[in-house]
């Protein structure tokens, strides 16, 4: 099964995103922040990142870099 991760500060819209991945057969993993959201993604190795881009702490920019 293939990993997404979601990260977004907007709880609806992470939420929302992870319940569509999550019903078309994907793993889904969420960080509400870029900080957490790098975290997750060194430890789980996702397929996909889909990332916010303004994010307070870490935006899209910095979890990219």
């Amino acid at each position: 099964m293939k990993k997404i991760l979601v990260i977004d500060d907007n709880t609806e819209i992470r939420e929302n995103i992870a319940e569509i991945l999550s019903l078309s057969n994907y793993l889904v993993s969420t960080a509400s922040n870029g900080k957490e959201g790098v975290a997750i993604a060194l430890k789980e190795i996702p397929d996909l990142i889909v990332c916010d881009i303004m994010m307070p702490e870490l935006d899209g920019y910095g979890v990219l870099h």
